[in-house]
């Protein structure tokens, strides 16, 4: 992944380090999971990882409580999972995954967030193809842990690829598998940091350090938008 990943984990990092940014986004996920599939995580896949994702957070067991509640409630929000595509700076691929409330008001912030930022909205499926949707699962690497044994007994529930970076082993795997890959995990008592179907690129690009500076800029203004879950690019 190299120092342009490094570069973009740690400015996220930075930027998420905040828990007044991190926690809304947690809860709504929890929030649409709950609404989708009903509030028993034992029943429902989704709202269990979001619920894993928001602990591994140190998300308060209260604000994980309301958030599920919110979804049952009168007055719950419905929110639309939507996507949107473009290019930023220095033809940078960007694809971003929302939930709203307002389909009206988030697709005019992120409109603009990409025309103030040298970049520009792409039509819908345009940039599919640039990107494998694959499951992912993040966890730390103990002494205790085999990582050969473990890729061996992982190959069966679905794993196509384990890779290590500063002590965290991140599990690939077709976003088919995210449940056998899930429940492998769960069986072998793993803990996962994160996990969530995410959008990998498939050429991934190397940046300039400032051409990362610029990129930032549009990325940043993306993350902040509480409208929005995800955001993925080609970056290497």
């Amino acid at each position: 992944m190299g120092r342009a990943f490094e570069y973009r984990r740690a400015a996220k990092e930075k930027r998420w380090g905040q828990m007044s940014r991190i926690f809304p986004k947690l809860a709504k996920a929890i929030t649409v999971a709950a609404k989708e599939g009903g509030v028993d995580p034992e029943m429902n896949s989704k709202l269990r990882t979001a619920i894993q994702n928001a602990k591994a957070q140190n998300m308060p067991k209260d604000n994980i409580d309301n958030a599920i509640k919110r979804a049952v409630g009168n007055d719950a929000a419905d929110y639309a999972e939507i996507t949107y595509e473009g290019k930023g700076p220095h033809g940078v691929l960007v694809f971003v995954e929302c939930a709203t409330d307002n389909t009206t008001r988030t697709v005019a912030n992120v409109k603009s967030y990409f025309n103030k930022n040298n970049g520009s909205i792409a039509p819908n499926g345009s940039l599919e193809y640039m990107f494998n949707r694959r499951a992912v699962f993040e966890f730390e690497k103990t002494d205790a842990m085999d990582t050969e044994e473990l890729e061996m007994e992982l190959i069966d529930a679905g794993l196509e690829e384990l890779e290590m970076h500063d002590g965290t082993l991140y599990a690939y795997a077709d976003y088919t598998s995210f449940g056998s890959m899930q429940k492998a995990l769960e069986e072998m008592k793993i803990e996962c940091k994160n996990s969530a179907l995410k959008r990998i690129p498939t050429s991934p690009t190397e940046f300039s350090d400032e051409q990362l500076d610029e990129i930032e800029k549009l990325l940043d203004k993306l993350e902040d938008d509480d409208d929005v879950q995800a955001v993925y690019t080609n970056i290497a």
